[in-house]
């Protein structure tokens, strides 16, 4: 979970007896606690009806959005959102983009066209490597690459991809052991 604080609005204003600019606080500062989970992207995606993880950029609005449904705190006032400094906008991207996790991410491989993920995709993944539901509350990457781990760890040793090396290490042996089997030199 992220905790930032939004600063209270500032108002400034033009003391003539002292001829300086004052500032003075309207409200309070206000902590916003934010969660990045699958439930976050659950509610957004009910909202917009678009995947939330595809590539295409966010309009400010969609942006704007994510945070709301992020939030946790109960009955924000929207005048908070309005509020959020460029500091705290940037705090809120690290924390989407940090991994949560010591496991490194897998990069896509190759060029072909990227699967488009939704919560429903996600949430049918849990369902079928028994990932309780409450697991929907963990930072989106960090469940994200849990699924990525269950995947392997059920995958038989016989679906298991190899590297060229290897495949081309088990080739020679195949090759090798019928050269041997048939007397053969090709």
């Amino acid at each position: 979970m992220l905790s930032i604080i939004v600063p209270a609005f500032e108002e400034e204003d033009w003391d003539s007896e002292k001829e300086e600019f004052v500032y003075r606080k309207l409200g309070h500062d206000y902590e916003l606690k934010l969660e990045h989970s699958l439930l976050s992207l659950h509610k957004w995606e009910q909202r917009w009806h678009k995947p939330f993880l595809s590539t295409t950029e966010k309009t400010e609005e969609e942006a704007m959005d994510y945070i709301r449904c992020m939030v946790v705190n109960q009955k924000v006032p929207e005048e908070v959102y309005r509020r959020l400094t460029e500091q705290n906008m940037a705090q809120i991207q690290e924390y989407i983009k940090n991994p949560m996790t010591a496991v490194p991410s897998e990069k896509e491989k190759g060029r072909g066209r990227r699967q488009i993920i939704t919560a429903e995709n996600i949430y049918s993944w849990m369902i079928s490597l028994n990932i309780p539901p409450e697991y929907a509350k963990w930072h989106l990457e960090s469940l994200l690459t849990l699924i990525r781990v269950c995947e392997k760890d059920n995958t038989p040793p016989s679906q298991k991809k190899h590297s060229q090396r290897e495949l081309v290490n088990k080739y020679a042996a195949i090759n090798a052991a019928n050269r041997k089997k048939f007397n053969s030199k090709g």
